[in-house]
């Protein structure tokens, strides 16, 4: 883990391994195929023509040459006849075979293109959902960073009635009918505020007559000592109270073994805040529990930001799907959530 979708042209990725989408003589014809053979140069040209013939759905594995990855994992995908002959199970096929190949490499790190939504006409929104689930289900048994290359926003359909309802939502409360230069804080009252800088509820200073008296009287060292529980104590009270095990969680969350590790092992490692809304998804908590949660770190979710406004939505519709999410972060140009 994590699994990520990355706005990237693959001959340009940095990973142990990319994919490549061939067809039985592997020679780099058209689309990403000719792509990869152009930028790995001769050398590719000359190993592939050793290996061929590709069956459908599988996968072979060659040396990268002049690209930037270590190997190329070359599968035969499906070309598109409506879905009746099977394409759905090799393009399965594809995906699997080339992840097992991965791993017998000891690949860490792998970036694919979506196999088949090209020239071979694989409707490229489906290729998406299908390859996320299918990599996804892959990455429950195995540690590995997985990438999936979009190379431009017309390779998919993100769902219009979902976007539509998400816009809607970070419309709504965004300019109040006080106009542009007026927002509407927590407490529902109407604040100015530049156009430079958004109202965050968390920036409300307390005034000194705000301050309990039990602070007053408390040395600093005391009222340190006094803190809540540190992110680590609380992420793990909820991980046992959910009945998950730290593995299950941690990969719900799209978040890599290494980073949990560090979680941990160190009471004060501090997460990002994608880190900490990936656990609070994880474990499908309400919105009261997430923000305490990411409060833990000195975070919150404001209705001054996008990315946190996309992120109510989903806690708020209960809708705890983190590739979706991440979805609806890729189409609105945000940091999508894991490590």
């Amino acid at each position: 883990m994590p699994l990520l979708i990355v706005r990237q042209d693959i001959t340009k990725m940095r990973v142990d391994a990319i994919v490549n989408t061939t067809n039985e003589e592997m020679m780099g014809y058209s689309g990403v195929d000719l792509a990869i053979h152009t930028v790995a140069g001769e050398g590719l040209d000359a190993e592939c023509a050793s290996l061929a013939p590709l069956g459908l759905g599988q996968a072979k594995i060659t040396g990268g040459y002049a690209l930037p990855s270590k190997y190329v994992i070359h599968t035969s995908g499906p070309v598109w006849n409506g879905g009746l002959l099977g394409e759905s199970i090799i393009l399965r096929s594809c995906y699997i075979e080339s992840l097992k190949l991965a791993v017998k490499y000891k690949c860490r790190s792998v970036a694919f293109p979506l196999i088949s939504s090209g020239v071979y006409g694989y409707p490229k929104d489906q290729v998406l959902k299908f390859a996320v689930q299918t990599i996804t289900e892959f990455l429950f048994k195995n540690e590995m960073t997985v990438y999936i290359c979009v190379y431009d926003k017309d390779s998919y359909t993100f769902s219009k009635r979902l976007f539509d309802d998400i816009k809607e939502f970070i419309d709504d409360e965004y300019v109040d009918e006080h106009g542009e230069d007026h927002y509407a804080n927590c407490d529902g009252k109407v604040v100015e505020f530049s156009s430079a800088r958004a109202v965050n509820c968390n920036e409300v200073p307390m005034m000194a007559s705000e301050v309990p008296e039990f602070i007053k009287e408390k040395s600093l060292k005391d009222y340190v000592k006094s803190m809540d529980k540190s992110f680590r104590e609380m992420l793990f009270d909820l991980i046992d109270k959910s009945g998950m095990t730290d593995v299950e969680c941690y990969k719900r969350a799209n978040v890599d073994k290494r980073t949990f590790s560090k979680i941990k092992s160190n009471k004060d490692y501090r997460p990002s805040k994608q880190t900490v809304i990936a656990f609070a998804i994880s474990l499908k908590l309400d919105l009261d529990t997430a923000q305490a949660l990411l409060a833990t770190v000195g975070f919150t979710l404001s209705h001054s930001s996008v990315f946190d406004k996309i992120i109510l939505y989903f806690i708020l519709n209960r809708n705890y799907d983190i590739f979706e999410i991440n979805e609806a972060l890729f189409e609105f140009d945000q940091q999508l959530l894991g490590c």
